[in-house]
This record gives C-alpha cells, sequence and structure tokens, in this order.
C-alpha cells in the first residue's frame, strides 16, 4: 500500500494525544500533582487530537462531506472512529475545565479512559478487519496500536512532568520506558508473523487463467493509474528494511536508553519520529493482491 502522510500524521498524533490523557489520569489517581499539570496536559492532549483530525482531512477528496463517514456506524470501523474521536475530546475538554474549575473529575475520568481504549480499538480494527490484506489482519495490530500510542503518550508525559511536576516524572517515565519495551515485543511479534506470510493470491488467480507459466509483459496501459499509485509504495526492499531498523532505534531503543537516563523531552522527540517510520512501513508492507495484476508497466 502507498503510505499517506495524511493519515501517518493522524494515527500518530491522536495516539500520543490518547496516551498522554491516560497518563494524565493514571497521576490523578495515584497522586496528587498540581492542578496546572493537569489543566495543561488536558490542553496539551487536546492539541495533539485537534492536530490529528486536521490531518485527517487531506486525505479526503471531498473534505465537505467528511461528515457523512459517520453514517455507516453499524458496520464500519472507520465510522465508529469518526464518533468516538470527538466525543473523547469533548470529554477530555470538560475533565480539564472540571480541574481548572474545582469540580468533581472522577466520572469524566473514567468515561474519558473508555473512550480512549475504545477510539484505539477503532483505529486498529480499520486495518485489523481487512482479511485480504495478510500483514494487518491479525490481533496485534490492535494491540501494537494500544500500546505504541500508549508509550508515546506517557512519554510525552513524563517530558511535561520534567517541567511542572517533577515528583511524578521518574515514574511516568518508568511506565513509559515498560511500554515502549512492551511495544517493541507485540511490534516484533508482528514483523516476524508478516516474514513468514504466504500470499493467498497469485497471477494466476488475479487474472483468472490456472496456466503455470505466466509472463507479464505489459500493464496494459501507456502510464500508471489510480491503482498502481495507491495501492502501491514504489520503494524497493533496500527501502522497506533501513525503515524497518530505523524505526526499531528510534521508536523503541533509543527512547528507553533516553528515559532511563532522565532525558524525557529528547526521548519523546525521537520516540515520536521513530513512529513515524513505524506508521510508515505498516501501510507499505501490505502487499494489495490487485499488485499481482498490475506488474509491469511497460
Amino acid at each position: 500500500m502507498r503510505p499517506a502522510w495524511s493519515v501517518i500524521l493522524l494515527t500518530t498524533l491522536i495516539g500520543a494525544g490518547q496516551g498522554l490523557y491516560l497518563a494524565l489520569v493514571a497521576v490523578e489517581f495515584l497522586s496528587s500533582p498540581p492542578r496546572e499539570f493537569l489543566v495543561v496536559g488536558a490542553i496539551l492532549s487536546l492539541l495533539f487530537l485537534a492536530a490529528g483530525l486536521v490531518a485527517s482531512f487531506f486525505h479526503l477528496g471531498h473534505p465537505e462531506r467528511a461528515w457523512r463517514s459517520a453514517a455507516m456506524w453499524r458496520t464500519s470501523w472507520l465510522s465508529r472512529e469518526v464518533i468516538v474521536l470527538p466525543a473523547f475530546m469533548a470529554v477530555v475538554f470538560a475533565w480539564g475545565a472540571a480541574h481548572w474549575l474545582g469540580w468533581p473529575t472522577r466520572a469524566l475520568a473514567a468515561a474519558g479512559v473508555l473512550l480512549a481504549l475504545a477510539l484505539y480499538v477503532c483505529t486498529g480494527m480499520i486495518y485489523a478487519c481487512l482479511r485480504f490484506l495478510q500483514e494487518w489482519h491479525s490481533p496485534l495490530t490492535v494491540v501494537n496500536y494500544l500500546l505504541l500510542g500508549s508509550a508515546s503518550g506517557f512519554t510525552l508525559a513524563a517530558a511535561w512532568a520534567g517541567w511542572a511536576a517533577p515528583g511524578v516524572a521518574r515514574t511516568l517515565a518508568l511506565a513509559a520506558a515498560a511500554l515502549t519495551l512492551a511495544g517493541l515485543v507485540t511490534r516484533g511479534a508482528s514483523l516476524v508473523r508478516n516474514a513468514r506470510l504466504k500470499a493467498r493470491s497469485s497471477l494466476q488467480s488475479a487474472i483468472g487463467v490456472k496456466h503455470p507459466r505466466i509472463a507479464q509483459k505489459s500493464q496494459g496501459a501507456i502510464a500508471g493509474s489510480f491503482n498502481t499509485r495507491e495501492f502501491f509504495h514504489h520503494r524497493g526492499a533496500p527501502r522497506l528494511r533501513s525503515v524497518k531498523w530505523t524505526f526499531l532505534l528510534t521508536a523503541f531503543l533509543l527512547p528507553a536508553l533516553l528515559l532511563s537516563a532522565g532525558w524525557y523531552a529528547p526521548a519523546f522527540i525521537f520516540q515520536f519520529a521513530g513512529l513515524m517510520a513505524e506508521r510508515w512501513f505498516f501501510f507499505a508492507q501490505a502487499n494489495h493482491p490487485q499488485n499481482f495484476y498490475y506488474q509491469t508497466v511497460s
């Protein structure tokens, strides 16, 4: 598949915003942080969520029709994500405002946690439910969205706590490191699984001809098409390998080391960049069955 930067930004930004909110709620329940830490943290979470929402509009051919994407909520995980995301943002805003005004927040916090987890599931299931894309059709897809988003959010929370609430920064950093290493295990498991996949489709099944030896000489057109642009990344195997090792280093190993050393802000910067590379690889690795047909342009 061709990675779309709008979707890459959407998933990494909202994942970090969700994880940051979960970290703030955990701190609220386990300690007594300064009110400003929670209020500004809620604002930071909203900024990440809003930035992801804005990025998603660049992936739409007709942004003015975006409201229609929620119409199929009974059967579409994308529609469910479209509904859950603004609902989660509203709860985060209400939770932050309640802290600022000194109102009770426990019920809002619980609702926000449920919505954050639901949003992770909706986002992951958009891809995991596609049976014809074997690289995505796995429970590991949902687990990775949950763990990687939570890890980046907790790392961001540790960086923010280093400025505003030093007393909880180390605890958040330890939690972020644990989530990062857990994400390394599950993402590594998905890489191993995908490397062992055997394609269910072939050139024969793509064109409906059962002859054992088929050689495609032409695509049947003198130029590319929507299919050749949108369903293949046009990068070679060496590029994919370099991106894979880059994100394993920058999204997991390096942030874990920086967190243990107390360098929380650099840890988040490297991790966020690494997760963007991970998301690019996630999309590029998925091999659409139609690519068995569109093999040769000319």
